[in-house]
């Protein structure tokens, strides 16, 4: 019932008639006939003698079709509020511990509450952050539940050199490692870091020169993991000694896993394709081995790859190291004849 009667009542206001102004004069009749005052009472007769005003037009461009859209406007705004409907909803920042109507109302509306928010899913390789010779980016997680993030670098055909560490707290630095790649777009790199206990930040530093950018991603869902096999397979590298893996030209990449016993881990991986030719160097630091091993990928294309785990620690502190073939390119060997289609010394047909 109200929602009739108040634009009702607001026309009525608007569209109320205007009584014609009026004046009370002296009948002429009534006045004095002679210059001189008369002594004595002198009681003067009125009478109502309408006066008409001749009102001029409003030069507003208000007319009664507008006056009557706006009482419409009125009266369905209150009829809308008073069955209870609001207005569409504007996007608004609410601090922590502040109520308002709307919020009340609005069912599972969701207050800042700190921490992570809904994550979108593992990011694309078109996500990559691109970090310039010299530079530092970091990625901070808040949020505990987030145990693991997989690191990965590649260039367009340049060098990589690059500095990835984990900060942990103030001044808390339990990962450190340096990462060299003759060709980052060949060979990328990739390694999966441990994150527990957050929370972390994974902190990425081009130490190269401005010529030479870095796409960096970092991610923390849809992590690769060690095979079985990987797992099961590992031998002990005492401090001081090095062990080496040599893998067929069919192996397009390896896997390598180094952990401890809960001692302190310094390693240098290295990837040789002929003598002292070095294609990918790696020098790691974990504060422990066991909370937080180590994990990453090597690409090994083309032959005479081979994989060399040195144990830059003491004698006290020894490591457990497995390196086992990742994926395996089984079109490498299918079309080549030993001793065939081969002339060393001969005509090459001109």
């Amino acid at each position: 019932m109200f929602r009739f009667v108040l634009p009702f009542a607001f026309g009525r206001e608007i569209f109320a008639f205007q009584v014609p102004a009026t004046q009370w004069q002296v009948p002429a009749t009534q006045a004095t006939q002679s210059g001189y005052p008369e002594y004595g009472t002198y009681t003067p007769q009125y009478q109502y003698v309408p006066v008409q005003y001749t009102q001029e037009e409003a030069s507003s461009d208000w007319g009664v079709t507008g006056m009557v859209a706006l009482g419409a406007a009125l009266g369905v705004a209150s009829a809308l509020l008073w069955r209870g409907e609001s207005f569409p909803k504007v996007a608004m920042l609410q601090v922590a511990g502040q109520s308002t109507e709307g919020s009340q109302r609005q069912m599972g509306a969701a207050r800042y509450s700190g921490g992570l928010s809904a994550r979108r899913g593992p990011p694309s390789p078109d996500s990559a952050i691109l970090v310039q010779g010299g530079s530092l980016r970091t990625w901070t997680y808040r949020s505990p539940s987030v145990e693991q993030v997989q690191v990965v670098l590649s260039t367009e055909g340049r060098p990589l050199d690059a500095d990835i560490e984990l900060w942990h707290g103030p001044d808390n630095t339990p990962v450190k490692m340096r990462a060299y790649v003759e060709n980052g777009k060949i060979r990328p790199f990739s390694v999966v870091i441990e994150t527990p206990r957050g929370p972390n930040t994974v902190a990425i530093r081009n130490i190269g020169q401005i010529e030479f950018p870095i796409a960096a991603s970092v991610v923390c869902e849809n992590i690769d993991m060690p095979t079985p096999e990987c797992l099961e397979e590992s031998m002990t590298i005492q401090g001081g000694a090095l062990r080496t893996y040599p893998f067929d030209p069919t192996v397009d990449s390896v896997q390598v896993l180094l952990t401890t016993d809960g001692r302190p881990l310094n390693a240098r991986i290295e990837l040789l394709q002929g003598p002292n030719n070095n294609k990918q160097v790696i020098e790691l630091y974990t504060e422990d081995g066991m909370d937080r091993p180590f994990f990453c990928f090597l690409a090994t294309p083309g032959s005479g790859n081979v994989v060399r785990v040195v144990n830059t620690a003491p004698v006290e502190f020894p490591l457990a190291c497995s390196v086992v073939p990742h994926s395996v390119n089984e079109d490498m060997a299918s079309g080549a004849v030993l001793g065939g289609d081969v002339v060393i010394g001969g005509d090459v047909g001109f």
